[in-house]
């Protein structure tokens, strides 16, 4: 199944005029959001079904918030997130070497842990970076992941409610232009 913007929106669209209460598809969209901010890229789909089922919440809603970070965001997402926490874990001081970074620092920095002299070693300084940047990473992502589903509730509540207000006016209109036949 390929991901697109077009879509999301579509799906989206078709959320705003579900049949259920507003809350919960607000409450879908919003826990699919923070869903899709977690580092378990790949599996936000099957991870935002299990809780959907568990919170007894819509399910379209919440994959299609699952779906919010698409592939060609999560570098971004997760580059972000990865900054927050660290800035979070250091009590706001900027780590050094931050601001003096270009792309090719990143580069050269990067081509030294593909250069390991065995496999052995490779593993091993992978190893130590996965464990140096994971938990930065899951503090950034938590904290995003929680303040993009608190307003993807709001927004999505919001339109559940206007959409289903614009449905009764029109209703009501078409009511009486029938009536004055």
């Amino acid at each position: 199944m390929v991901v697109s913007w077009k879509r999301f929106k579509d799906h989206f669209r078709n959320i705003l005029h579900l049949d259920e209460e507003p809350w919960r598809i607000a409450a879908g969209m919003g826990l699919g959001v923070f869903i899709s901010f977690t580092p378990f890229y790949g599996f936000h789909t099957l991870v935002a079904l299990l809780c959907a089922f568990a919170f007894r919440l819509n399910k379209v809603a919440t994959v299609t918030g699952a779906w919010v970070n698409l592939p060609w965001f999560a570098p971004a997402v997760y580059g972000v997130s990865l900054m927050v926490g660290e800035l979070i874990l250091s009590g706001g001081a900027v780590p050094p070497g931050w601001t003096d970074w270009t792309l090719r620092d990143l580069v050269a920095t990067s081509q030294s842990y593909f250069q390991a002299q065995s496999v052995k070693e490779g593993v091993y300084t992978l190893v130590q970076l996965t464990f140096a940047i994971s938990k930065p990473l899951v503090v950034g992502t938590t904290v995003l992941g929680a303040l993009a589903g608190a307003i993807a509730y709001l927004l999505t509540l919001e339109g559940v409610r206007e959409v289903r207000r614009l449905k009764a006016l029109k209703m009501r209109k078409g009511g009486r232009g029938e009536e004055s036949r």
